[in-house]
């Protein structure tokens, strides 16, 4: 039976989470598409098949749907999966993470580890309206076969990998830029510096821009590299970005400025002149830093077989095999619900009515 699934992007974030599912959704002989939500950037390939309206979604009629973000169409046919857009590593350090908000939007949510799977299914069991399925990210997939084929490579000099969060309260990508400038001048160190795709700072791309054109050790990224880029890397400068998990899949070390929840898992300094020893430090891959990094990554992801593709498509058909049709009603929603049929179906009929 061939069965059609449907890729819902709101995020350039999106495209890398959901790649590999694709690959495995073909692999099995089955069938994917993607719908790209309003204002999310276009990043398909050519051979991808795309859909671009209600209609076409709704004659494609998808077993079930994937997103990775807080919402979904609720009128698109098809099993609502939550991917999750990270890890639950609460970056803004509030005492309730938001991660674990709900929105009503979805029948299953797919967890990575014991971090997010416990507050899920206590949140699940108490509302009933959606299941829970520990199968771990699909980008993890992705992280670990770059892990495998970057083994054993050597190169003459260590290389840094930089990144942020989006946040404005917590980026640091600015405030770095003066250390980085200095470092790549004074240290035969690479460095590879990206920011995160929701981060609108034209400054920030200016500023490094110019220094990968002025330093042959630096190049920029104004879209987060593939996991290859970050596999050739030594060591992760960030701020408090969920990033910091996926490098972490890749067993290398991470060093933050101002996070918010430090911890023995990572090196965290506040004060900027401390980056470049502590950079020198996390180099030399100390046995307390690593172990404390893998117990922390292990319970966030605990599945790094490669496999979570295959155990989320198994999991959407266990839902309808087991549980589709025994859970609880979804919240009404109704705010929501009216926003989304107003910018779907009443707004373009108002502009159209106004050209």
């Amino acid at each position: 039976m061939n069965r059609r699934y449907l890729f819902f992007c709101a995020h350039g974030y999106a495209f890398d989470i959901l790649r590999p599912l694709g690959r495995e959704i073909e692999r099995r002989g089955d069938s994917v598409a993607w719908y790209l939500d309003e204002g999310c950037p276009d990043m398909l390939a050519g051979d991808d098949r795309r859909l671009d309206t209600v209609a076409e979604v709704k004659a494609y009629d998808p077993t079930a749907v994937f997103a990775p973000g807080n919402y979904i169409f609720d009128f698109f046919p098809g099993v609502k999966v939550c991917v999750k857009h990270g890890y639950a590593i609460n970056k803004r350090g509030y005492a309730s993470d938001t991660h674990f908000k709900l929105r009503g939007w979805f029948d299953i949510m797919l967890t990575f580890g014991p971090e997010s799977t416990g507050p899920f299914k206590a949140l699940a069991d108490r509302l009933g309206y959606f299941a829970v399925y520990e199968t771990g990210w699909p980008k993890a997939d992705a992280l670990i076969a770059a892990r495998r084929r970057a083994d054993g490579i050597r190169r003459d000099r260590p290389a840094i990998f930089v990144a942020s969060t989006f946040t404005k309260s917590i980026t640091r990508l600015r405030e770095l830029y003066p250390v980085i400038e200095r470092l790549a001048a004074t240290h035969a160190w690479d460095w590879h510096i990206t920011r995160h795709p929701k981060l609108d700072d034209p400054e920030v791309d200016r500023l490094y821009n110019d220094l990968a054109r002025r330093r042959d050790n630096v190049t920029y990224y104004p879209a987060t590299p593939g996991p290859d880029v970050m596999a050739a890397t030594d060591v992760l400068l960030c701020d408090a970005s969920s990033i910091i998990l996926e490098y972490m899949l890749l067993d290398k070390p991470v060093v933050t400025f101002h996070n918010t929840t430090p911890g023995p898992h990572i090196i965290d300094v506040t004060d900027a002149d401390a980056i470049e020893g502590a950079i020198e430090r996390a180099l030399t891959r100390p046995d307390d830093l690593m172990q404390a990094m893998r117990a922390y990554r292990d319970r966030q992801e605990a599945h790094t077989d490669g496999l979570n593709c295959a155990r989320i498509l198994d999991a959407v058909d266990d839902f309808i095999a087991n549980r589709r049709g025994h859970m609880k009603s979804k919240p009404l929603n109704l705010f929501r619900r009216l926003k989304l049929r107003y910018r779907i179906f009443i707004k373009p009929l108002l502009t159209r009515n106004q050209i």
